[in-house]
C-alpha cells in the first residue's frame, strides 16, 4: 500500500481534494529534509522491536489520514517509531492509538475500535488526523528546526481541509505549532479542555486542546477515556456536527 492509498475517509466533495492530499502524502512520504529524523527513521525500520521483527515497517514520512471532507481536524505530534513508522498510518499500531480511536468510534468519528494497520477496515467521518512532525524523532522530540521543516505540510493539508471547523490539538506541541500558525500571542496557557479562538486558521473557528493519549498520560490517569470523549464531543458541537 503506497502513501495515497493511506489518506483513506469519504470524500463527499469529490476527487479534486482527495488528489490534492494524494499528492502531498506522497511528498511526505518521499521528503528526507531532516538528516537527523531520516536517519532514525529508517534505523528503527531496520532495527525492529522483537515483537514486530518478521513486519515490514513503513521507515518514510507519515501523511494524515481520514475524511478529506471532515470538520475535527486532530493534530498530534509526531509518529511513533514502532506505531505509525511501522504501520504508515497515524496512531496506528500502538497504545496511544488504541486509546485514541477507541475514543473516537464512542464519539461517532470513527467506524470501528481499533486501528491495527493500514487497509484494516477502518475508516473515519467527519475527522481527520494528522501531526506537526511526519518523521518518528528520537525520544519523540524533534526540533525547532526540524519542527519548522515540516510545517509548510500541515500548512498545505489545513488548506486543503477546507471544511474544517475545530483542531483538536494532542499535547503541547501541537497546540504551539497551531497558535503559531493562527498568530495567537500571547497563546492561552494549555490545559486539558481549553479552548481558544481561532480567527486567522483558514476555515478553523476554534483550537481545542487534549493531554496526549500517550501512555505516560493514560497508564497514570491524567488522560482518561471520560475525559478524552469530553474534548471530542466538544468539538462535534463547535463544529456543528450532529450528536453522536
Amino acid at each position: 500500500m503506497n502513501a495515497a492509498q493511506r489518506v483513506g475517509g469519504n470524500d463527499r466533495d469529490g476527487g479534486v481534494r482527495r488528489e490534492a492530499l494524494r499528492v502531498l502524502s506522497d511528498e511526505v512520504a518521499q521528503c528526507r529534509l531532516c538528516p537527523r529524523l531520516v536517519a532514525w527513521r529508517e534505523e528503527t525500520a531496520t532495527v525492529k522491536r522483537a515483537a514486530f521483527a518478521d513486519e515490514d515497517y513503513w521507515g518514510r514520512g507519515v501523511p494524515g489520514f481520514g475524511d478529506p471532507a471532515g470538520a475535527v481536524v486532530l493534530v498530534g505530534l509526531a509518529p511513533a517509531a514502532h506505531g505509525a513508522n511501522r504501520t504508515g498510518r497515524m496512531f496506528t499500531g500502538d497504545r496511544s492509538g488504541d486509546f485514541l480511536y477507541s475514543a473516537l468510534h464512542r464519539c461517532g468519528f470513527a467506524n470501528q475500535p481499533t486501528s491495527v494497520r493500514a487497509g484494516d477496515g477502518l475508516a473515519l467521518r467527519d475527522a481527520y488526523i494528522t501531526a506537526a512532525v511526519r518523521c518518528a524523532p528520537p525520544a519523540n522530540k524533534p526540533t525547532p528546526a526540524e519542527r519548522d521543516t515540516c510545517r509548510p505540510f500541515l500548512e498545505r493539508e489545513l488548506a486543503l481541509l477546507s471544511n474544517a471547523r475545530v483542531a483538536v490539538a494532542l499535547g503541547a506541541f501541537a497546540y504551539g505549532v497551531l497558535c503559531g500558525f493562527a498568530g495567537i500571542r500571547p497563546r492561552p496557557r494549555f490545559g486539558h479542555g481549553t479552548t481558544v479562538k481561532a480567527p486567522s486558521l483558514g476555515s478553523i473557528s476554534h483550537i481545542v486542546c487534549s493531554f496526549h493519549p500517550s501512555q505516560q498520560n493514560t497508564f497514570t490517569g491524567r488522560l482518561t477515556p471520560e475525559m478524552a470523549d469530553t474534548v471530542l464531543l466538544h468539538a462535534r458541537r463547535l463544529a456543528n456536527l450532529p450528536p453522536a
